[in-house]
């Protein structure tokens, strides 16, 4: 990145107030307790972005999640525990545990899960079906309610922001940006 585009970035990020944004990869989990941070995941497609956040505590985390279930392949699972729903989402509370958050407290949005296919018919693995439906299984068995979701649709990519700060999740769509 040339000195240019560094300080455009830096002026940006002075001008919003912000310290800055960390991005969360795919099959990757971010926390964080820092009022300046934004946590960002880019090209969910069937993939899940997992948001959550507790206002009393100040802490959110963004997990980034491939598919339902590890016990397809259990040492992949053991290595890469966000790549999967089942093994990544208890990983993503535990992590915001760690920084003070508190279960009845998180606030919890989602966003991905589109089909893959030309039209639902054609998505022949149904993962973003499956990633939704193994999502809210565990979430409804450990007690937690999903606030707020944009997911399914035929070959829609979203790119998803949490404000650590006040725990407000943006979604860009098609190039259009919304408040989930």
């Amino acid at each position: 990145m040339s000195a240019s585009s560094l300080s455009a970035v830096a002026s940006l990020a002075q001008a919003r107030g912000r310290g800055g944004d960390r991005i969360v990869g795919v099959a990757d989990v971010q926390v964080s307790n820092d009022a300046a941070e934004r946590l960002i995941t880019y090209a969910l497609g069937s993939c899940l972005g997992i948001a959550v956040h507790d206002p009393v505590a100040s802490v959110g985390g963004l997990l980034h999640v491939m598919l339902p279930t590890g016990s397809i392949d259990p040492a992949k699972m053991q290595a890469k525990p966000a790549m999967f729903v089942d093994s990544g989402l208890p990983l993503l509370f535990k992590e915001c545990y760690r920084l003070g958050a508190k279960k009845e407290r998180m606030i919890v949005k989602v966003a991905g899960g589109a089909h893959a296919g030309a039209s639902e018919s054609e998505d022949r693995f149904q993962i973003g079906k499956r990633n939704v439906l193994a999502l809210r299984k565990l979430l409804w068995k450990n007690g937690v309610m999903v606030h707020a979701q944009e997911t399914g649709g035929v070959q829609t990519s979203r790119t998803m922001w949490l404000d650590v700060a006040t725990g407000a999740v943006t979604l860009k769509v098609n190039g259009v940006e919304s408040e989930l």
